[in-house]
């Protein structure tokens, strides 16, 4: 590197901040993703170009864009931008914010853009500290969240603003992002090139993460910066950069991905000690409690399933009790979790039965609802045929009507769910083996009586 990209190089970092937040876009039109709620013509990005913004929370991943987001809508409302992280701040630290909120709003109609950081790890009563400050204008609210706001945020915040969910990026949005920071004077102009295969790797690392994306390009800016003037960053570079993962990456980076997969692969496995090592090492890392007992509540109903319905109540409760107590004592419902989930018989059957019907819904979307199944709740509907033909189960023998079809007539005997021998399923599986043999029977009986092919013509029997 020559003496002339050393100094731009040095005036690039000067200010101490990361690449990561130098890039941080500064208007929509720089704002990449996200087309979903703030591509043209959407009502979010109508609001922030109208300067008229509304409370509302941004619900996605680490690296989506929803603290740039908050400053963006901020800035184009001429508003003032007052970032708060729920992390370290209290009470008293939103009772301030809101105070100088209200002075300035009285003395020169100056409005607040409250951005609070990491919203869900707020208790019920600071998100109450809030909530009249909202409904009265003093502040405008923006909530940035990872998790489902539903379970996190009270009632009466979410009833006062607007949901919108952020998604990963894709990799071609990686990679505008990439190749914006390699080009632009506040990233690396001038100082560093990144070669298509370094580039390729640096994009799959970033698993739609921006901010990690950012951070590994840096870390391998700074190894490369003393070897010459032109010099491009290879892909040894970015894996170099990619193994200081102490460096590089918190929760959200590729050590986070790598070892809840092992943790998820253990626990699918039936290795209740390789589950329980791989749990400890994400809970001494800090990984979120929440996020391993969200894992662990999937995990249930998607690879013990029905095998074991006890399954799913196990690691429910578990999330509820580490919800409750947090940790360090919130080890032991997830540790129980981990092996009760480990020992338990596994079944994919409802995983299996997704990819058909997802072929078969896909192909009968258009098939209207059959008239029998549909609700006849006024009389002109009753008049069509809504609802008629249509017996109620409980009024039959054994509460089962055999007779009866609940299929769009395409699919009339497709069958989804396919039981394994295993576990508790294995009692289902004689169970529908049973139900099945009475409908043949039955509809048997009816087609030799009717003439007719299908189901009991409405009304008979």
């Amino acid at each position: 590197m020559g003496q002339g990209d050393r100094s731009t190089y040095a005036a690039g970092v000067a200010s101490g901040k990361p690449l990561a937040a130098r890039m941080r876009p500064r208007t929509l039109d720089e704002f990449v993703g996200q087309a979903q709620i703030v591509g043209p013509g959407r009502v979010l990005r109508r609001a922030i170009e109208a300067g008229q913004l509304p409370s509302f929370i941004l619900w996605g991943p680490p690296g989506t864009g929803k603290t740039t987001l908050a400053a963006i809508a901020a800035r184009a409302a001429g508003a003032r931008f007052v970032p708060i992280s729920a992390v370290s701040a209290g009470v008293a630290d939103l009772r301030r914010v809101i105070s100088d909120a209200k002075k300035l709003r009285a003395l020169n109609g100056e409005r607040t853009v409250m951005l609070i950081d990491e919203i869900h790890r707020f208790n019920k009563a600071q998100q109450d500290v809030v909530l009249p400050h909202v409904e009265e204008g003093d502040v405008v609210l923006i909530g940035a969240t990872t998790e489902n706001p539903s379970f996190e945020v009270i009632n009466a915040l979410l009833s006062r603003s607007r949901v919108y969910t952020l998604k990963p990026l894709m990799d071609d949005e990686v990679r505008a992002i990439v190749r914006r920071a390699v080009l632009d004077e506040r990233g690396l102009a001038g100082t560093a090139s990144l070669t298509p295969e370094a580039e390729d790797v640096l994009v799959g690392v970033a698993n739609g993460d921006a901010r990690v994306a950012l951070n590994a390009l840096e870390l391998a800016a700074d190894a490369t910066a003393d070897e010459g003037s032109g010099r491009a960053i290879g892909v040894a570079d970015v894996r170099d950069a990619v193994q200081r993962r102490t460096l590089l990456y918190d929760r959200a980076g590729d050590e986070h991905y790598d070892t809840i997969s092992a943790f998820i692969k253990s626990v699918r496995g039936s290795d209740p000690d390789a589950g329980l090592y791989w749990l400890v090492r994400m809970i001494d890392a800090g990984e979120d409690p929440m996020f391993i007992v969200r894992r662990l509540v999937i995990l249930a109903a998607e690879d013990v399933g029905l095998a074991d319905p006890q399954a799913l109540v196990v690691a429910s409760a578990a999330q509820q009790a580490v919800h409750l107590i947090g940790l360090p004592e919130g080890y032991y419902p997830l540790a129980e979790a981990t092996v009760y989930l480990a020992l338990a018989p596994k079944s994919d059957s409802l995983k299996r039965a997704r990819g058909q019907l997802e072929e078969d819904i896909e192909n009968t979307r258009a098939d209207p609802v059959p008239l029998h199944l549909r609700n006849a709740v006024t009389g002109l509907m009753r008049q069509l045929g809504y609802g008629k033909g249509y017996r109620y189960a409980h009024d039959r023998a054994e509460h089962f009507d055999a007779e009866e079809t609940f299929l769009p007539d395409a699919l009339e005997g497709r069958r989804y769910y396919e039981p394994t021998d295993l576990g508790a399923e294995a009692a289902l599986k004689e169970r529908l083996r049973a139900l099945e043999s009475a409908r043949r029977s039955v509809r048997g009986a009816v087609r030799t009586r009717t003439g007719r092919t299908g189901a009991a013509p409405p009304g008979s029997g």
